[in-house]
């Protein structure tokens, strides 16, 4: 009877710790800064509006050929747990990992060489500190991210949001076009000749 009440009382240990995993941790994420563009089961994917911008030459003109976005992805519990088991696996610290809750990729698009990189990425905790940073990623042409890709409808989603809103981007930004860029139409600029992923 003992050893009964024993592997009922584990049992009852393993539903509790498994329905804890399955939870999603509760993260607010500034709607007036980040913009959401989908949810997959094991995170959720945004990226930083505000900031996104073309990139600013020495001379303080607009690179228009490279577009630089910060996004966020934040994560489920089976996701956190994953990334500190794999940190445990490769010696590394999980000091503050307890925090969890996502990480910041940096995105570079490159419209003249149609790729896409991930320049940098770091873990969040739950006020959006950096746990850890990675130098990652080599540049990927956007045409040959599959449609399954995960990847492939978020780059497509903000890509088509930076088009809608080219304008705005450049206006507030801290550079200013250079006399080529500032004469041309706004249908000839590199966002507009880019071959969005998937299609």
């Amino acid at each position: 009877m003992k050893k009964f009440l024993i592997g009922i009382l584990a049992a009852v240990v393993l539903i509790f710790q498994s329905s804890m995993t399955f939870a999603t941790p509760k993260v607010e994420i500034p709607e007036e800064v980040y913009k959401w563009i989908q949810s997959t089961p094991r995170g959720n994917y945004w990226f930083n509006y505000q900031v996104c911008g073309y990139r600013i030459n020495d001379d303080g003109t607009l690179d228009l050929n490279i577009l630089e976005v910060p996004t966020i992805v934040t994560y489920d519990n089976i996701q956190i747990e994953d990334v500190i088991q794999k940190r445990r696996w490769r010696g590394k610290s999980t000091r503050g990992y307890n925090n969890l809750i996502g990480r910041a990729d940096y995105l570079e698009f490159n419209f003249a060489n149609g790729t896409v990189q991930i320049v940098r990425r770091a873990d969040l905790d739950h006020t959006f500190t950096e746990l850890d940073h990675y130098e990652v990623g080599e540049p990927v042409k956007l045409s040959e991210i599959a449609e399954k890709d995960v990847s492939c409808k978020f780059y497509r989603e903000i890509l088509k949001w930076v088009q809608a809103n080219n304008d705005w981007i450049i206006q507030r930004s801290r550079g200013k076009l250079n006399e080529h860029d500032a004469k041309i139409k706004p249908s000839e600029m590199p966002i507009f000749k880019v071959k969005l992923p998937g299609k």
